[in-house]
């Protein structure tokens, strides 16, 4: 499960854009947040794209989301996940994503230790340190 963070406009959306293209799926992604999600299909896996910006009833939400996160063939992506932070498995990725030009940014992760697989070996070399 990976939490996305950045202020309104900040390439949250791109960039499971590129993780949707990385993954090899054929569909097109835009951003759910008028829907609240997306699916798309990257076989084996499905990638689940959820952004809360406008959910203003997180409760009713949260059942499903935690059905969904659940199965290991979902890759869950959610935008504005403070909203239901309490459904959120504690071992899960936040990528914080900060402007810093009109078509760059920074990104920074925060990995619990099991996910810890997931950074680059350079990175893992460095947190060990």
């Amino acid at each position: 499960m990976i939490a996305l963070v950045s202020d309104l406009g900040g390439g949250k959306t791109t960039f499971v854009r590129g993780l949707a293209s990385g993954a090899g799926s054929p569909d097109r992604v835009s951003s759910p947040s008028f829907t609240l999600t997306n699916v798309y299909q990257a076989p084996p896996l499905t990638l689940q794209h959820f952004d809360f910006y406008r959910l203003q009833a997180p409760g009713l939400l949260r059942d499903e989301l935690a059905e969904v996160i659940a199965d290991p063939l979902n890759v869950v992506v959610i935008e504005w996940a403070a909203i239901v932070e309490d459904v959120l498995p504690s071992d899960h990725l936040t990528i914080n994503i900060r402007v810093t030009g009109e078509t760059s940014r920074d990104y920074e992760l925060y990995c619990p230790e099991p996910l810890a697989y997931l950074l680059p070996a350079a990175a893992r070399r460095m947190e060990r340190a």
